[in-house]
């Protein structure tokens, strides 16, 4: 067995506290491009891919497994957006992945050949195989018993919904398989990769699960709109399909087996501790039974099913201690695995584990700059909000201060259906450096808890949902954790909302707001979302408000920030992507001219190649770093002056002039 070296594991456990405060950490290390990430083994171990800059823009890249990182080449080179995900072929011949324009998500699936890659003497030119302006690519099946094809979906006919395609790798031939007429949202295939199953919502919101016969498809498992059910995959008989469902009386989410014909149903599994909602389960394709189920507690809890994979995760345990323990890729045969270590104060490091062999080997750390001793500890806490309900949060105190009467940051997560979990969090530890406690609160509305905690944000926005919130504030201030004359919000998208709805409807709590694609007016969101979404639109009206009815209006026009504007009187920044079709660009400039035109100052940038949140590095440092000053001049943290010249160009470039920002339409 190769050991993990002594240094190595030196660096890692070399985390005790420290007197002192520590350096200012530069931002490029948190946020910057990582060296590499995203490791990947074809589907025969022969190939490890991974994403790595190439001419300034993360790529892809390939090299022989147990060749040097080094000798790995680039196969593609796209220099216009990062590509964040990919996945091989199940035959390894074709290395995919998506990509859109701008950040309007319209997807289409590339393809390039990693074997001809590593070939060439310059970079392949990767080919579109969907190649359809306006159309958004889902992918459903990846299929092991036809290697050369994929099963997608293409909004092309009706953008609200996708038809079933075949895709043909080599050539990029599409045959309709199945037109969508039924308000289908997903297709389920069986383990040899027929199709069995499909997921639709009604037209009044719940959602059904579809048994696909020859001759049509027959509804055979449904849930209210104030319930969860989805199929996760088929049982090793091929016949029963595992659901996770907490229907009728159940409140945590559970999993069982549901006969598709019979309709009968057993029970698999629930939380052991009662808790959460179960979490996921993993599969073996060889075995076809489970390896083990998870649920996301305080902290990562993980019930073993097969002994053999644990006996070799208790060996993992022994030689990274101290760490949590992922799973990634693997081959085939489930030979090599591809795991990362990790925990609140590191943002990892990927080994490859070979369970023949029990050789564990280290591949590479994402940043290996990033000074982790000088990281801060995250601690899951709870508090009661304004009603008693409990409310799960993590808290991030900064290293080497008294923890006393500290400048505070709330950091709400996005969704709202959502939630935040404990573990390595680049806000937190970028904020906790500049001296700020952070607290991100996993408020009701929020995922994981119970169909009751969940339900208990319908129609909330800006009020109990931001009680929940707002008690968090009210908790650090009890401990004497908080200056209260120092806290300030930031977040994006639903904590974008949350930021602006702070600073309107709470306004002598937070000293400052950064506010990142931020819905602005319920309403016009609600009018504005994405054609793709029609399946949810229901839902949105009961979880939010229905903006057609006169109560409905009524109601969201008071919980949204545009029409309490006036009572804003802390310093707001607002960060907007031009192109993001969720939350539109015109939700940032109407509240940007609300307060411009009552003479409250306000910083707006606004980036024309983005969407939903800045995926450029250069536009997301130039945010980060006005963001830091802003806080830094608001609430009286530490921030970094200096910044590259490219992201100061950039910034100047994406600094919008708010006497410029017209409204395109009038608000309701």
């Amino acid at each position: 067995m190769k050991k993990v070296s002594l240094l190595f594991f030196t660096f890692w456990l070399a985390t005790a506290a420290i007197a002192q405060v520590p350096a200012l950490i530069d931002r490029q290390l948190i946020f910057g491009d990582p060296e590499i990430i995203g490791a990947q083994l074809s589907p025969d171990g022969a190939y490890m891919s991974f994403i790595k800059p190439y001419k300034g823009t993360r790529n892809i890249w390939v090299k022989k497994r147990d060749d040097p990182f080094t000798a790995a080449k680039p196969v593609t080179a796209d220099t216009t957006r990062p590509i964040a995900s990919y996945f091989w072929s199940r035959d390894g011949k074709y290395v995919l992945y998506v990509q859109d324009k701008g950040g309007n998500e319209n997807f289409n699936i590339y393809a390039v050949s990693p074997s001809e890659g590593l070939k060439a003497s310059t970079v392949p030119a990767a080919r579109n195989l969907t190649d359809v302006n306006g159309v958004r690519t889902a992918i459903y099946r990846v299929p092991k018993t036809d290697p050369n094809t994929l099963y997608i979906g293409l909004n092309d006919r009706d953008k609200a919904w996708h038809d079933l395609y075949k895709l043909n790798l080599t050539t990029g031939e599409k045959t309709l398989v199945r037109k969508n007429t039924d308000r289908v949202t997903g297709w389920i295939f069986d383990w040899d990769d027929k199709l069995r199953l499909a997921t639709s919502t009604a037209a009044d919101g719940s959602s059904e699960i579809l048994r696909v016969d020859d001759a049509g498809m027959t509804k055979i498992y449904s849930t209210t709109i104030y319930e969860t059910s989805y199929p996760i995959g088929f049982h090793k008989d091929n016949q029963r399909v595992y659901l996770v469902t907490n229907k009728d009386k159940s409140d945590l989410q559970k999993l069982i087996l549901l006969n598709p014909v019979s309709l009968k149903e057993q029970s698999v599994e629930s939380d052991p501790m009662k808790k959460v909602d179960f979490g996921s389960i993993l599969i073996s394709e060889v075995t076809r039974e489970p390896i083990f189920t998870t649920y996301t507690d305080d902290r990562l809890r993980r019930y073993w099913k097969d002994k053999l994979f644990e006996k070799d995760f208790q060996f993992i345990l022994r030689e990274l201690p101290g760490v949590d323990i992922l799973f990634g890729s693997s081959t085939d045969d489930k030979q090599y695995w591809l795991l990362s270590a990790t925990s609140d104060t590191d943002p990892g490091a990927t080994f490859l584990f070979d369970r023949k062999t029990k050789e564990l080997t280290f591949q590479y750390r994402p940043r290996p700059k990033l000074p982790i001793n000088d990281l801060a500890r995250m601690e899951a806490i709870r508090y009661k909000s304004s009603d008693g309900l409990e409310i799960p949060a993590f808290l991030t105190l900064p290293k080497g201060l008294d923890h006393k009467n500290l400048p505070v940051v709330i950091v709400p997560h996005g969704g709202p259906w959502a939630r935040d979990a404990w573990g390595y969090n680049a806000y937190h530890q970028f904020l906790a450096n500049r001296g700020y406690a952070v607290l991100s609160m996993n408020f009701r509305s929020s995922t994981g808890y119970g169909k009751q905690f969940l339900n208990a944000g319908n129609k909330q926005w800006g009020e109990k949902m931001q009680d929940d919130i707002t008690w968090g504030v009210k908790y650090l201030i009890d401990q004497g954790i908080a200056d209260p004359k120092r806290v300030g919000i930031m977040g994006g998208s639903y904590g974008g909302y949350a930021t602006l709805a702070g600073l309107a409807f709470t306004p002598d709590v937070y000293a400052a707001g950064v506010a990142i694609v931020a819905p602005s007016n319920i309403i016009t969101l609600l009018n504005s979302i994405p054609p793709y979404w029609e399946s949810v639109r229901k839902t949105f009206y009961e979880r939010m408000g229905d903006p057609n009815t006169p109560e409905g209006k009524a109601q969201l026009m008071k919980q949204s920030p545009l029409f309490s504007a006036d009572k804003i009187k802390s310093p707001l920044l607002v960060v907007q992507g031009a192109n993001d079709p969720r939350v539109n660009k015109a939700e940032s400039d109407q509240i940007v001219v609300a307060l411009r035109d009552r003479g409250f100052p306000v910083e707006y940038l606004c980036a024309p190649d983005e969407g939903h949140g800045f995926a450029r590095p250069v536009n997301n440092m130039a945010m980060l770093a006005l963001a830091e000053k802003f806080l830094a001049k608001h609430l009286g943290g530490r921030f970094q002056e200096s910044m590259p010249e490219n992201v100061a160009n950039r910034l100047k470039e994406i600094t919008v002039d708010v006497k410029t920002v017209q409204l395109a339409d009038k608000k309701p």
